[in-house]
Formats: C-alpha cells, structure tokens, sequence
C-alpha cells in the first residue's frame, strides 16, 4: 500500500501551522514548528507572494496531509462527495472522518493518525466483531469500533487510552475506554469536525 514515509514535521513547515501529524510531540517545544515556522528548503526564509491557485492549493494539500491521503485516493473522495446531495466540501470532510484510522485516532486509541492507521494494518482493529486491517474502510452509524482482545494488553494501545482518559471525546462516538470501543452514533456534522481547512477553497481547486 503506497504512503508517504518521508518525515512529516517538514509537511507541517510547508503549511505554516500544525498538523497533528506525530501525536503528543506536537503539544512539546520539540515540534517542528516551535522552532522553524519557516517553510523547508533553501528558499524556506525569502519572501513569499502566494497566487490565488496557490492558496487553494495549499488548502487542499493540507487536508490531504492530515488525513494522510495520496492524491489520487484525495480526487476520489472528491468524486465521490461531488456526487452526493448536499455541500461538497462538507461531504469531502465527512468521508474522511468516517473512514477507520480517523475512528481509532478520535477514540484516542491511536496517539495520531499515522500510529492509528499502523494499528489498523497490523490487525490490531475490529469493528463489529471482525477484524479489517484496511485503514480506508468506512465505517457507518451504528458500527462498533474496538480493539481486538488479544491486542488490549499491547503497552502502546495501553498508554494511549490512559492519556486519552481526559480528553473530550467526539459526539457523535460513544466511546467506552475501559471497554477500549466506540459506537458510531451518527456521520459527524461539519460544527463537529474540528479540522482548521477552509473547504470551499479545495472546492474552487477542482472547479478551475
């Protein structure tokens, strides 16, 4: 499965603001950003003069990157809530939210994405039951995300439910740490999605 393993503090430099993308160092004074706000590259610190084109582009590679999407994986989702009722930058981000590694990270199972996406893969994950190791399946309302019983004593999954026990958790998951599962009460409405993107300018990106 084709991802991108390059470092991922530099995808925060580009953007110019955090991405959440390596958990708790984040929260730290060792986070990319703290110490270089500038983007990478030799040419990181000149002047910049950004084109309307490009502060759509940088819009949508910065949902792309928080969700940790490739961009042909990205146009799909795009068809696919372009051709759903309602707004399309709206329904872009639900389809994002609902896929499983996002669940497992908003449940606080995986300490981020990545980490949650690599929990998925390694078949540590069921939902209903039975396990998928495919971090794009999509859940659906009424679905039970849980961790796998022979994978609840792994210290990593331990330490991260004690560190997501005083975190405000989603309202539209039920989420019973002690049980390490979450039930999938509804599709999140955009106020619940508190991803920092503006989605209409990804929307102007693909309608150009």
């Amino acid at each position: 499965m084709a991802r991108y393993t390059g470092p991922v503090c530099r995808l925060c430099r580009r953007e110019g603001e955090k991405l959440f993308l390596k958990g708790d160092r984040c929260y730290t004074d060792k986070c990319a950003i703290e110490r270089r706000s500038y983007p990478p590259g030799q040419h990181g610190q000149g002047r910049r003069k950004e084109s309307e084109y490009g502060l759509h582009l940088r819009e949508k590679q910065k949902l792309r990157r928080i969700y940790g999407v490739l961009e042909r994986q990205f146009e799909r989702y795009y068809e696919r809530a372009s051709r759903q009722k309602g707004i399309t930058g709206e329904n872009l981000l639900k389809l994002l939210e609902m896929r499983l590694d996002n669940i497992v990270y908003r449940m606080g199972v995986g300490a981020s994405r990545t980490q949650a996406r690599q929990l998925v893969l390694h078949g540590h994950i069921a939902v209903n039951g039975r396990k998928v190791d495919i971090p794009s399946y999509e859940v659906r309302p009424g679905d039970v995300v849980s961790v796998r019983e022979n994978s609840r004593s792994l210290q990593v999954i331990k330490d991260n439910i004690e560190a997501a026990a005083g975190r405000t958790m989603p309202e539209w998951i039920d989420v019973n740490l002690e049980q390490m599962e979450g039930k999938i009460l509804a599709v999140p409405t955009r106020d619940q999605i508190d991803i920092p993107v503006q989605e209409h300018l990804i929307v102007e990106y693909y309608s150009r």
